[in-house]
């Protein structure tokens, strides 16, 4: 017989409440979700909310809602598992994060003032200092992506003061470091060129391109994504042209390629 269907709610909370009924009865009588882990479900987690930031560069607000709600439903997940293994639960989730939200937010919930976002940011990293964190990029995940961590790190370090305040400084440390770059190529014997010193350098000179973008107010990990978008869109145009007239990519010229990639750049 089949399971009765919980109906659609309309207040958040009643909503909420719907979500943890049916993932609690899939829990139980799914075959699928019973033999699921905390582990078997962290790739499926990750690849959940990479297409969420895709949506979101895609400003495609069906597909953010329908990603969070995937999201959500994730982590109801991983608190039910921990509820069955006798570990936390759900109420245990949301009672921790309001309780460090109200901490981290003296000037909201305390006789802390705080005159702009600035001021919020460092308040937030002095209090997970005192809270036991040794060091202020202890929340900087080691398994991020190198663009998004070095961001995260700059970011971190910014909020206890350590950041140029003239962006032009921040800039003139980009030509330091892309003129150091240069230099290790600026070798006429290639067989002298040092490898592993050119990489060494050409992190840093992405490294202080990264700073110099967040202070520009640019998040370069979207920039970035952006112009992957952006490439991808064109090459497709090219390729589509090229089977117009029955061309092989392999057999053109990158003269001819780019005949097609300037239509590509006219079209929005």
């Amino acid at each position: 017989m089949p399971h009765p269907a919980p109906e659609p709610q309309f207040t958040p909370a009643t909503a909420f409440e719907r979500l943890l009924e049916v993932l609690y009865t899939l829990r139980v009588e799914c075959p699928w979700d019973k033999k699921q882990t905390m582990e078997s479900l962290r790739h499926l987690t990750i690849e959940e909310m990479y297409e969420l930031a895709d949506a979101i560069l895609e400003e495609d607000h069906q597909e953010i809602k329908k990603e969070l709600g995937d999201i959500l439903m994730h982590l109801v997940f991983y608190a039910r598992i921990a509820e069955e293994q006798d570990k936390f639960t759900i109420v245990d989730v949301l009672n921790g994060i309001c309780d460090k939200l109200i901490s981290r937010h003296p000037h909201i919930y305390g006789d802390v003032e705080a005159a702009d976002d600035e001021q919020v940011k460092q308040n937030w990293e002095a209090l997970k200092l005192k809270e036991g964190n040794k060091s202020v990029l202890s929340g900087v995940p080691k398994g991020l992506p190198a663009l998004v961590k070095a961001y995260r790190i700059q970011d971190k370090v910014r909020g206890v003061g350590f950041d140029w305040e003239d962006k032009a400084e921040v800039w003139k440390k980009v030509e330091e470091e892309l003129a150091e770059f240069k230099a290790e190529f600026d070798i006429q014997d290639t067989e002298k060129i040092n490898t592993e010193n050119a990489e060494q350098e050409f992190g840093d000179l992405l490294f202080s391109l990264i700073n110099y973008a967040r202070h520009l107010g640019i998040n370069p990990e979207n920039a970035l994504e952006r112009t992957n978008k952006k490439f991808i869109k064109r090459f497709t145009y090219i390729e589509e042209r090229a089977a117009e007239n029955q061309q092989q990519l392999k057999d053109m010229t990158l003269e001819e390629m780019d005949v097609y990639w300037n239509e590509a750049k006219k079209l929005k």
